[in-house]
């Protein structure tokens, strides 16, 4: 089946990010969120997002005007009967993805593959509540969407061979790099990413330094672009306890017990840099 039109479930960072990037490589992109509000902000990150990229001459001048011009938006999962392919990027509750997929593979044509850019649940999970398990699989961005070049690519148990090669020959044609990885909570990327991210809260937690001087050991000491506790305001400290959360039920491993302050932190509503208030401060 040729592969014209993209749906996007979710309009947040990741949703909107990889709706943009779908839309900039000539694919119609239908962006669904549950709120008139939620897709406003999303296509008001995608435009500035898109004119931020034209203005350092990354994207043609004329190339925000058109990505635009692709990405339709709606509130309505109905509207998903004529996508061609889907990626689903909601928060990450196991419970509001298992029943989306249902939904959708309610909706969708039989032949569209179902797509997951969950950060730990496995995927063999969401492909069992489909009648389609052998057209689920693992499609995990990496944030920014437009800018980071990976992307995740998770086989379910279920996952077919023709299934996979549909999906890394998609990710090549927007521009990523597409490495295989089986299912297992946290795949690879958080499965290494946040413990560590966790381990710097717990350093902090127990007064060993300050946000600043611990991010400034691992990016001076470890060469890191940027430190854990800025990376853990920029990805939402909502979503590191989920994905913490999840590693820590799903291996039953204390290893990957929660830092208390990163609960504390999500219990106060301090997200990071969408809220304002992380490790750091941030202009709203």
């Amino acid at each position: 089946m040729e592969i014209k039109t993209i749906g996007v479930v979710g309009a947040g960072t990741m949703g909107n990010g990889i709706a943009q990037v779908f839309a900039y490589h000539g694919f119609d992109v239908i962006m669904s969120d549950v709120s008139a509000a939620a897709l406003e902000r999303g296509l008001a990150t995608i435009k500035k997002s898109l004119e931020r990229l034209a203005s350092k001459e990354k994207i043609p001048v004329d190339a925000p005007a058109a990505t635009l011009a692709r990405i339709c938006s709606t509130t309505r999962l109905e509207d998903f009967a004529r996508a061609d392919f889907v990626v689903e990027a909601v928060v990450e509750h196991e419970a509001l993805k298992l029943d989306l997929f249902r939904q959708l593979d309610g909706l969708c044509k039989p032949e569209v593959v179902l797509a997951s850019n969950t950060s730990s649940i496995p995927i063999t999970r969401l492909a069992a509540v489909t009648r389609r398990p052998a057209q689920v699989i693992g499609m995990h961005f990496m944030n920014p969407v437009p800018l980071m070049e990976l992307v995740e690519i998770i086989r379910a148990l279920q996952t077919a061979d023709e299934t996979y090669a549909l999906v890394e020959d998609l990710a090549r044609r927007i521009a990523k790099t597409p490495v295989e990885v089986k299912d297992a909570y946290g795949f690879v990327s958080n499965r290494v990413l946040m413990p560590m991210i966790n381990e710097a809260i717990f350093a902090l937690h127990e007064g060993l330094a300050t946000p600043e001087a611990i991010d400034t050991v691992m990016k001076l000491g470890m060469n890191h672009p940027m430190g854990p506790l800025a990376l853990a305001d920029l990805i939402g400290l909502d979503t590191c306890l989920n994905i913490m959360n999840v590693l820590y039920t799903g291996f039953n491993d204390s290893k990957y017990r929660p830092c208390p302050l990163l609960k504390q932190m999500v219990d106060a509503g301090w997200l990071g840099r969408k809220t304002g208030r992380g490790f750091y401060t941030y202009d709203k």
